[in-house]
């Protein structure tokens, strides 16, 4: 029996740690109060770009690097690169070639993009994991996710106090004897498909002499996100019976690190101890699309998950999508 198993993850952030009391006094400025939302998301401190020399692109680079260094391998040695990314610095060529040229890929790599938005990672991963097992040429993956939200975001409070920078490396390989990607499930309602825009008034409009650069930054409508959490709590249950397994299988939880709330509104209808579910948003704050990987990262580096653990992971992406992956680390 073959499966494809994580072989290792590696992050990278900017240097440039702020607190809480930046975005309060940055939108106090501008008439707004952050201090119960920045408080309520469960923040203290975070990790932003602050040089034009950083984003998206050169953050993804940096994460592969180590990545491939710390696995021993370089960029020959892997068959598949996916990127994935709400906040991407190029549309063309992909990011995945991009990444491809920055590190030295092979002839033969297969290289492509996708945007889930929020939920990147977790599908990149299941879509590369799924690729893998039905083509054995395909032994080792790099999937990539990264985010930078905050250049096109200032004027947004829920999102510039709240999204921080980062990049999440992960090499996935076959190898014989393991299971790896258990299961998946997605959870699709698009009632709220336009609370969350960028370009605000889409691609095509870019050029329109009646819009500025500034009218292209994220609009965001608030909603409640409550629903995100009941939808978490229904995948998780439906992954767990279909696979015969309960919480007390799962060695961890990787979570979307959106919301303390909604990480404690999803243990709590589960059951699950809370020293099984990492929360890491009130040190890289909100990561986006790496969020549930940077989670996992942690747990790793802090001993808390092993080679042979199961995990679940969840988180969802704008528009909004649940997505749930079971896996064995």
């Amino acid at each position: 029996m073959r499966g494809v198993q994580i072989r290792d993850i590696e992050i990278y952030h900017p240097s440039k740690e702020v607190d809480n009391e930046y975005y309060i006094n940055y939108f106090a400025e501008r008439g707004t109060d952050v201090t119960g939302l920045v408080t309520a998301l469960g923040r203290n401190k975070r990790f932003i770009i602050d040089n034009q020399e950083e984003n998206t692109f050169t953050m993804a680079v940096e994460a592969s690097k180590r990545a491939l260094d710390k696995g021993g391998l370089s960029a020959a040695d892997v068959d598949l690169i996916i990127f994935t990314s709400q906040t991407p610095e190029y549309l063309l060529p992909s990011n995945a070639l991009k990444l491809h040229h920055a590190l030295g890929g092979d002839l033969l790599t297969a290289c492509f993009d996708i945007n889930a938005n929020c939920a990147g990672i977790l599908v990149a991963v299941e879509q590369a994991a799924r690729y893998m097992a039905s083509n054995p040429r395909i032994e080792r993956a790099l999937v990539v996710g990264a985010d930078y939200l905050s250049v096109h975001s200032p004027e947004q409070p829920v999102y510039y106090s709240n999204f921080a920078e980062s990049a999440v490396a992960v090499i996935l390989e076959q190898v014989e004897g393991t299971r790896g990607l258990i299961d998946s499930i997605y959870q699709t309602d698009t009632s709220v498909i336009d609370n969350s825009l960028f370009p605000a008034h889409g691609l095509s409009n870019l050029y329109r002499e009646e819009f500025t650069a500034k009218d292209a930054q994220v609009q965001f409508t608030p909603f409640d996100d409550s629903v995100c959490a009941e939808s978490a709590v229904n995948s998780i249950r439906i992954l767990l019976e279909r696979n015969q397994m309960t919480t007390d299988d799962i060695k961890g939880f990787m979570f979307s690190q959106f919301t303390t709330g909604n990480i404690k509104r999803v243990s709590e209808e589960l059951g699950i101890d809370q020293d099984k579910v990492p929360y890491i948003g009130d040190k890289y704050g909100y990561t986006a699309t790496t969020s549930p990987f940077l989670a996992l990262y942690e747990a790793i580096q802090a001993g808390q998950v092993k080679r042979g653990d199961y995990l679940v992971f969840w988180t969802v992406g704008a528009g909004w999508q649940n997505v749930s992956l079971l896996m064995q680390y």
